[in-house]
């Protein structure tokens, strides 16, 4: 690898030997450290965004010390603080992003986290761990992560601590000279600092292609304390209180690309065969063999190195629930989670809207079923008008994304909507009303949805024509016979699992 000092660009105003004298400290931190601390406050008060802090750098920048005087000028029980080493062998069992998800601060919050989604990147192609491609892929999965929370409203600040090369041999060996401090350099520091172009190399390729318009980097000189922890808190001090200062977004109409009904009217779910059924007795017989099938395929030894995902979607009434139940019968209670899915509560509304799915991401050997999903962005929000145009359109992407990361890191998803006539909901809706153990299933939402039916058709359409993928298609299973309904879902389920298990050999 080429040496930085012939590549390197975003670090050069980082080694010139910026400096603040104590008396000017002085002068400025008082100030520095009332204001933060009120910026703090009217964040909590008001709530519109969470703020994320990346701190990366180079070793022995400073970066700790920064943060500590960050949380002492700042109430610490309003920032979270998460420092992430080497992934550990549990952890593993997860995509690589699902650490970070579970420690995302909620609006009005600050989250600092060290070790962030860049640093085993940028170690691991400097060390030569990682092949230049596969780090170029990583770095694009971290840019459209990025662009998410940002349309989501995270105001996300890239903090890298940089020391030339010179700056930071010399810190090891005023570190290393004293009692009180050379507990601070470790042997991963030190080798480290042997491979210190090779770092510095990444991490510029690094930064230049992941320093977005949402989130540009922010280099700080790491070499002087008293200059260091002045701009960062600046900086922080600054980008909040402009966004705080900004009139609260309204609902603009997007200009984009119009997405109309075909010409003939015809869509995916009326060109449905719903005349499809099955005999009791034969109903029967078959789901008692797709179940031992499934039950075996679940117990397979193979299934440890990966882990399944189903999504059920659907129009009211069917049949999403019931045909959960049927697939949970054939399964060991100990290893799966169903998961139903309504309207985001507090908490969840606080966070990005996909959030609250990564959380129950399994680990390898373990299933989730969801009743309902993340698709609720390009459906119920839709329809109904929880989000903006914008927002829904976007979302295609991001669930793609979502999805292919999952599949990257072994979980296997499978997709089904359920799709009835509205004869046939009419007529399960009026069974639940007049059947007294059954009312709880219906709702005044129920019957107000059907008023939208032609709506949720085209969002259906739309959903399955731009998030039916390779790795996660649709399996749209017409549903007005529960029986024949039940039976495919099994049958495609086990299908999809079978080839998961012979591709892993």
């Amino acid at each position: 690898m080429p040496s930085s000092e012939n590549e390197v660009f975003m670090f050069e105003s980082a080694e010139i030997g910026h400096r603040i004298d104590k008396k000017v400290w002085k002068e400025k931190e008082p100030q520095l450290r009332a204001e933060l601390l009120e910026m703090q406050f009217r964040l909590l008060r008001e709530a519109r965004f969470a703020v994320v802090i990346l701190v990366n750098g180079v070793d022995l920048a400073g970066r700790g010390e920064t943060v500590n005087v960050l949380n002492e000028w700042m109430d610490p029980r309003h920032i979270r603080t998460e420092a992430f080493g080497p992934l550990s062998d549990p952890e593993r069992h997860h995509p690589e992003m699902f650490r970070f998800w579970q420690v995302l601060p909620p609006k009005g919050h600050i989250g600092i986290l060290f070790g962030n989604w860049y640093t085993d990147p940028i170690v691991a192609h400097a060390l030569g761990e990682e092949k230049h491609d596969h780090f170029v892929h990583r770095l694009e999965r971290i840019r459209q992560f990025e662009r998410m929370l940002a349309a989501e409203g995270v105001l996300l600040l890239k903090f890298w601590f940089h020391l030339s090369k010179k700056a930071a041999k010399a810190r090891m060996k005023e570190l290393q000279a004293s009692p009180q401090t050379a507990w601070r350099v470790t042997p991963q520091e030190e080798r480290h600092l042997k491979s210190y172009d090779e770092f510095v190399s990444v991490s510029d390729e690094a930064l230049r292609k992941t320093s977005l318009g949402e989130a540009p980097w922010l280099v700080i000189e790491g070499s002087d304390p008293y200059y260091r922890c002045l701009t960062a808190g600046q900086l922080l001090l600054d980008a909040v209180t402009r966004r705080l200062d900004q009139p609260q977004e309204r609902h603009k109409p997007a200009q984009l690309a119009p997405m109309t009904r075909p010409l003939d009217d015809r869509n995916l779910l009326s060109a449905q065969d719903y005349a499809r059924s099955v005999e009791r007795k034969h109903y029967e017989s078959r789901l008692e063999t797709l179940q031992g099938r499934l039950n075996g395929l679940s117990r397979d030894p193979r299934m440890q190195r990966q882990s399944l995902v189903v999504v059920f979607e659907g129009m009211d009434a069917a049949g999403k629930g019931s045909t959960i139940r049927r697939i949970t019968q054939a399964l060991d209670a100990r290893f799966y989670r169903v998961i139903p899915v309504a309207a985001p509560n507090e908490n969840e509304r606080a966070q990005p809207y996909l959030w609250r799915f990564w959380r129950y991401i399994p680990k390898h050997g373990r299933s989730t079923l969801f009743d309902r999903s993340w698709y609720g962005r390009v459906l119920v929000e839709r329809v109904e008008n929880y989000c903006t145009e914008a927002d829904w359109m976007r979302a295609y992407g991001e669930i793609n994304e979502f999805e292919e990361e999952l599949s990257e890191a072994g979980v296997l998803i499978v997709k089904f909507w359920l799709a009835i006539t509205p004869d046939e909901q009419l007529r399960r809706f009026k069974l639940r009303s007049e059947t007294p153990h059954k009312n709880f299933k219906i709702t005044e939402d129920d019957w107000r949805n059907r008023e939208q039916w032609p709506l949720y058709e085209q969002a259906v359409g739309d959903m399955i024509d731009r998030t039916s993928t390779q790795v996660a298609p649709w399996h749209v299973v017409a549903s007005d016979d529960k029986h024949w309904s039940r039976l495919e879902v099994l049958e495609v389920l086990c299908d999809r699992i079978e080839r998961a298990l012979e591709a892993r050999g």
